[in-house]
């Protein structure tokens, strides 16, 4: 099954121009492991399933790792990049060498490790562009949550803090298929 969720999930991401220009222009920071994820991924997917055009999105979700420079001006640095490429985006930069600190976890090996301890499986999910203009994406948790329309915690994720991001987000009144778990 993964197979067949693979080759869907990259024909709608290279069918989609808009992000096909965002993925371009964030490979061209030549970031080390560099991705963007979360909703910009999540929300193509609902958004296809549900027959409905694209989601607004609150930001887009840069993440990186590089333990030689991991501060926060860094990321403001590269935001202010970002933000001169395409400024009508609402930017958000992150390198996960740091994210541990904030989550009170031990060092993440690699955004691999870091996306593992995102909120839902179905956010768990980062694409990039490579060099060959090739779509790459890590998922530790896979696809099949994300193509399923199953909106369940990552095994690493606060419940307390899941079940509250859930009652936030409202999902359920854009994607009306979603099937969220509650534990």
């Amino acid at each position: 099954m993964t197979k067949q969720y693979e080759t869907e999930f990259i024909k709608i991401i290279e069918n989609d121009i808009w992000m096909m220009d965002i993925l371009s222009v964030v490979r061209d920071l030549q970031l080390k492991d560099c991705w963007v994820g979360a909703g910009f991924v999540r929300n193509k997917i609902w958004d296809e399933k549900h027959k409905i055009s694209r989601t607004k999105l609150n930001d887009i979700d840069v993440i990186y790792f590089d333990t030689s420079n991991s501060t926060k001006a860094f990321d403001i640095k590269i935001e202010n990049k970002l933000k001169s490429a395409n400024s009508n985006l609402n930017w958000s930069v992150k390198n996960q060498s740091r994210m541990h600190l904030r989550n009170r976890h031990k060092p993440y090996a690699n955004c691999n490790e870091a996306i593992s301890f995102w909120p839902e499986t179905a956010t768990a999910i980062a694409v990039r562009l490579n060099f060959k203009n090739q779509i790459e994406y890590i998922a530790p948790y896979g696809l099949e949550d994300l193509f399923s329309l199953l909106v369940r915690p990552t095994p690493k994720f606060d419940l307390t803090m899941y079940t509250s991001r859930i009652e936030k987000k409202r999902w359920k009144e854009k994607w009306t298929k979603l099937k969220i778990v509650i534990n």
